[in-house]
């Protein structure tokens, strides 16, 4: 649990740092114009998800074949050598590949360590797991601001990867699941992802498991991520840092994700939980659009609540997981937060589109509002899993 933890938390380093010097990088690095940052500093950010939905298949289906300690060596490995690499670009061209790559193995750690922690874990306490691994990984956004602030953008880069590279060590001492054990000594089908859409009813609780999750990447993706146009909505003097909006956010993200899996253990449910989440998300979207001529602080302190209120990443991954069988859990648990992840670009799409006709309020309430809606109509949807025996395989 503590490896996958400082793995996670290495993870979501990588993952934000992108959003944090990304700019940099590519002003002061690759010395481009303002128009074309902001162009290639977006184009880069869909390689590198492009990369997070491609790694998300292949590392969950290698996962359920090959094992899921397997898929926790290799996805750190890639990503972290990526990140090294990325402090030597010169070049968009190279820049495009090397986020590949970076999102391609990013995408493997999260549903690994969840995965398996589920699994060594007894199920009527698995949620602490879940909880910790989450809790302390989303600090590694916080480390990747005050670590960009400290050095250069090359130098975090490299910080980044190494971490990754010392954290190879912590794996060694790390024990593949009983159940997958058991389950290499079976003929039954493993880590087959497109059995995930024969059925009508293992699909349509594949897609619930997946849609469960969009208003966290709709809060980060949209509110947080573009906090300096709320910034000026709301008629904010100073300067709204985006960097620090993420910062808050993170370690809200954090205190969201350690109450989420307490108040789950204690109500025993995943699903009242996640619907009280969703409840707050909508109430602080409002907030967050009409709470006109407020301070620089109390807007950070905004952000710190739409992280705490969109905190719910482990319980959200934990369900994914505990609604299949052994055989295609890793598949499942790796995809659905990638695919979540990804979900960002179409959400990004579809806000920027409408922010042309409906300006940003009206176009956060239907973003948000549809993203809210889906969330809490998926969840409903979804059986309770809480202390859920997992010892068991998909047949159809």
């Amino acid at each position: 649990m503590l490896v996958a933890a400082l793995g996670y938390f290495v993870d979501i380093y990588d993952l934000q740092l992108f959003n944090i010097v990304g700019r940099e990088s590519l002003e002061k690095g690759l010395r481009l114009s303002p128009d074309q940052t902001a162009r290639y500093d977006y184009l880069l950010f869909l390689w590198q998800m492009g990369g997070m939905l491609l790694g998300g298949v292949v590392f969950g289906v290698l996962g359920d074949k090959l094992g899921r300690k397997s898929v926790l060596f290799s996805s750190i490995l890639i990503y972290s050598l990526a990140n090294i690499a990325n402090a030597f670009v010169t070049d968009i061209s190279t820049y495009k590949v090397v986020r590949l790559i970076a999102g391609f193995g990013l995408s493997g750690e999260l549903g690994a360590a969840i995965t398996l922690v589920s699994e060594v874990i007894e199920r009527e306490r698995r949620g602490w797991g879940t909880m910790i691994i989450v809790s302390a990984g989303v600090l590694g956004a916080v480390a990747a601001n005050l670590i960009a602030r400290l050095t250069e953008w090359q130098i975090s880069y490299i910080i980044g990867g190494v971490l990754g590279l010392v954290l190879l060590g912590f794996r060694v001492g790390t024990f593949e699941s009983g159940m997958f054990t058991s389950l290499q000594k079976t003929s039954v089908q493993k880590g087959n992802f497109f059995m995930l859409f024969k059925g009508k009813t293992i699909f349509k609780k594949y897609l619930a498991s997946i849609l469960v999750g969009l208003p966290v990447w709709f809060v980060i993706g949209i509110l947080i991520k573009f906090s300096d146009k709320y910034g000026v909505l709301l008629g904010i003097q100073e300067r709204v840092s985006v960097a620090d909006s993420i910062m808050y956010a993170y370690i809200g993200l954090s205190v969201g994700d350690l109450l989420s899996g307490w108040l789950s253990q204690v109500w025993r449910s995943r699903r009242k939980v996640i619907f009280s989440y969703l409840i707050f998300t909508g109430l602080l979207t409002f907030v967050y659009l009409y709470a006109k001529g407020i301070g620089l602080t109390a807007f950070y302190s905004l952000t710190f609540l739409l992280g705490l209120v969109a905190g719910f990443w482990a319980l959200f991954v934990s369900m994914a997981a505990e609604q299949f069988g052994t055989n295609i859990r890793a598949t499942v648990t790796t995809t659905v937060p990638n695919f979540v992840r990804g979900a960002v670009i179409p959400i990004t799409l579809s806000f920027n589109y409408l922010l042309g006709y409906l300006g940003i309020e009206g176009a956060t309430w239907i973003v948000g509002g549809g993203c809210i809606l889906l969330s809490g109509l998926s969840t409903w949807s979804l059986s309770e899993t809480f202390a859920r025996d997992l010892d068991y395989y998909e047949t159809s």
